[in-house]
């Protein structure tokens, strides 16, 4: 068995939950390894393929894929067809929707997807671009709800390693050659004159990153919610707290009442509704929210609203 294999194996089993395990397979050296790596194990998996819809050629990827699946092993296996824009946020909504609707349909405790330590790479310098906070230098989680990521830990030269060694050919989506898209930019310009530049550790040392942030981040959420609930939305009393927890604060009420996409720009902009930070606002409102949701400021006190 090799080193990658095994790895693989190791950290599936860490993350497979009781009942069935699906695998979300696209055909990729990526997903492909995971499946391979999982069908060597005791536990239930199955797997979900998604045929976005989106090149020439996608039902047969899709079919292809499904079948190496078969062979593997795996059952239940599934082929979601899916409607979607050619961009990358409208295609990983639509692919999550199917996702929740095979979790659904087959009763599946977990779905495990294959991303791996060069996409965890890719999501920290993403996010540096970005000039993103803590929680979005954590990069990709290893866990969220249903959904799992156990090959974090792994390159993604392990991962067709692990193909080639099962004599299983893998697919090669011909967008992920576009350096139009800046993921693609970074794969295949900008890591790899990193790795010239400053040595093959750099994938790693960025992964480490997004685990060191990701520690602090829950930390610091953590906290955030503590004092929410001790103390509410009382303006004196988020005013005593650092602002990178009271602006959590703010942020996680805001969301819990139906705002969605509260980003750096909105959370400043409440956080100067609370007088919080630099600048301050002499406004008691409304700040905007996606999802239709205002917030005001009535007698010290931050409250958000419904609108329309």
């Amino acid at each position: 068995m090799s080193r990658a294999l095994h790895l693989a194996r190791a950290a599936i089993s860490a993350s497979s939950a009781p009942g069935l395990n699906l695998i979300g397979v696209s055909g990729g050296a990526d997903s492909l390894a995971l499946a391979i790596a999982a069908a060597t194990l005791p536990a239930s998996f199955g797997a979900v393929v998604i045929d976005h819809g989106l090149q020439p050629g996608s039902a047969q990827v899709a079919e292809r894929a499904a079948g190496q699946c078969r062979e593997l092993g795996l059952d239940p296996v599934a082929v979601l067809q899916v409607e979607t824009s050619d961009d990358e946020a409208s295609a990983r909504t639509a692919r999550y929707q199917a996702f929740e609707a095979a979790l659904q349909q087959f009763n599946a405790q977990a779905l495990m997807l294959a991303h791996t330590r060069d996409d965890q790479a890719e999501q920290v310098l993403l996010g540096l671009l970005r000039g993103s906070g803590t929680r979005s230098l954590a990069g990709i989680p290893a866990r969220r709800g249903a959904y799992r990521r156990p090959l974090l830990e792994l390159s993604r030269a392990q991962t067709e390693e692990i193909c080639r060694q099962a004599g299983l050919g893998y697919w090669e989506d011909p967008s992920n050659a576009d350096t139009g898209y800046k993921r693609n930019l970074i794969r295949h310009r900008i890591l790899p004159f990193l790795r010239e530049e400053l040595g093959e550790h750099v994938p790693e040392a960025l992964a480490r990153t997004a685990s060191l942030a990701a520690a602090d981040a829950q930390a610091l959420d953590e906290w955030a919610q503590a004092a929410k609930d001790e103390h509410g939305l009382a303006i004196p009393d988020l005013a005593k707290l650092p602002v990178a927890i009271s602006s959590r604060v703010l942020r996680l009420a805001a969301m819990e009442a139906g705002a969605r996409n509260v980003g750096h720009e909105r959370t400043a902009a409440l956080c100067a509704l609370a007088g919080l930070g630099v600048p301050k606002s002499k406004s008691a409102g409304p700040v905007q929210l996606d999802g239709r949701i205002s917030a005001f400021r009535r007698q010290s006190v931050i409250v958000f609203t419904t609108t329309g």
